[in-house]
């Protein structure tokens, strides 16, 4: 079967479930069918990480084209409140369709947030302009269509250097290590090949499922991208894609976390990211639910089906001569020049990952001159490295990954 028609007809598989899990939760919700909701399937980030007992903070940083990006940061975890020395800087940006909310989506033991400020981290986590938690600009209202004129060129050229410098003021430190999940990696590729005076701001750079190109990509979020730019936006207008919404928390807090409910609801998420049901936190799925998708614009993917059909790693390409004139000064959209990267690269990949696919992970390997380490996790998927537990000690796999990271950086 082509794989495009594969992937649409995932994309209607997709679909199908979902309106099962909305019909029969409607019908069985007023049922005595026992339910454990998480408290945190109702709460935002900063109630989150209270609710854990760690300290919280939230910044809004404006972005030099006006945007105002929520930040978040865990100065310290429980372990060690009273450290003096300085505390190494750790940013973490999430990747398309989620938040930060994803970094503490678990339990302390097993969330790589709360796992590296227990380490002795500085935490600080980014969202992403057009998510729920950056949906303000000085200019636009996320009514108009000039708020979601984006794509992730946006978020390399203006969210992370002035994410990035105002943590570096905050703190009045030199350099921050930056951790980066799927299109968190993206963005940082583009920054970091076209930024210098950024680049030398960054001591290490650590990519967890890289993408910098989709050709040999699965699964829905493939056939997503692949739809003609003008059916997309056909079906979903021109302005955002995939929001958080009052439906997905309904699903989460109220259907997806009974357990006659609970594997279908899981199957979302395997369809999109690989199958690995033993490292899923199944009691977690209000959580997941309710605070993910967390919307992004269909401009982002728009370019992603440029990447896709061009096989380059480049910037939007606008549609005619002119436009990119007028935004690159050249009539073709200009190449991220990956081999321009300077920043020393530690690097995770999974072998059961739909998006950020094995064969896409080895054509990226040769292009990176400041890779320094890589390690491939054969039964990891997409969200494993995010959501995934360790069975049978119930352990996060992120937490060994966050000993693993901090032993590194000390080296």
């Amino acid at each position: 079967m082509d794989p495009v028609i594969k992937g649409r007809c995932e994309i209607q598989w997709l679909l199908a479930d979902a309106c099962w899990i909305l019909l029969l939760g409607t019908a069985f919700g007023s049922t005595n069918i026992t339910r454990v909701q998480n408290p945190e399937a109702d709460m935002n980030i900063s109630q989150i990480i209270s609710y854990w007992g760690y300290p919280s903070e939230k910044y809004d940083v404006k972005t030099e084209d006006g945007f105002i990006l929520g930040v978040f940061r865990i100065p310290y975890g429980k372990r060690n409140s009273n450290q003096t020395a300085q505390r190494p800087v750790v940013y973490l940006q999430h990747g398309m369709f989620v938040s930060a909310s994803i970094w503490i989506a678990n339990p302390p033991e097993s969330s790589l947030a709360f796992a590296l400020a227990d380490a002795g981290c500085d935490v600080w986590m980014g969202n992403s302009r057009g998510t729920v938690w950056s949906r303000k600009h000085t200019r636009y209202s996320p009514e108009s269509p000039e708020f979601w004129a984006f794509s992730f060129d946006e978020m390399a050229k203006y969210d992370l250097p002035a994410t990035l410098n105002f943590i570096l003021n905050k703190t009045s430190q030199e350099q921050l290590y930056y951790l980066g999940h799927s299109q968190g990696t993206t963005t940082a590729f583009a920054a970091f090949s076209t930024n210098p005076t950024l680049s030398s701001r960054i001591k290490l750079f650590f990519a967890l499922a890289p993408v910098v190109s989709v050709q040999y990509s699965k699964g829905p979020l493939k056939a997503l991208i692949s739809i003609p730019t003008p059916i997309l936006k056909v079906i979903f207008g021109r302005k955002e894609l995939i929001p958080m919404s009052s439906l997905n928390q309904f699903l989460g807090s109220q259907v997806c976390n009974q357990k006659i409910f609970s594997h279908l609801c899981a199957g979302l998420f395997f369809h999109v990211s690989g199958y690995n049901q033993k490292n899923f936190n199944m009691s977690r799925l209000d959580v997941y639910l309710s605070q993910n998708p967390a919307g992004t614009s269909v401009q982002n993917i728009v370019h992603w089906r440029q990447i896709l059909y061009s096989a380059k790693f480049q910037a939007y390409d606008w549609g005619n001569p002119d436009e990119n004139m007028e935004h690159y000064n050249q009539v073709t959209p200009p190449l991220y020049d990956l081999e321009a990267v300077k920043v020393p690269i530690v690097m995770w990949s999974g072998g059961q990952d739909r998006f950020a696919a094995p064969k896409e992970v080895e054509k990226l390997i040769p292009r990176l001159s400041k890779l320094i380490y890589h390690r491939n996790i054969p039964y990891y998927n997409h969200i494993d490295f995010v959501l995934g537990i360790d069975v049978p000690t119930c352990g996060q796999r992120n937490l060994s990954i966050g000993v693993e990271l901090m032993s590194v950086t000390r080296k």
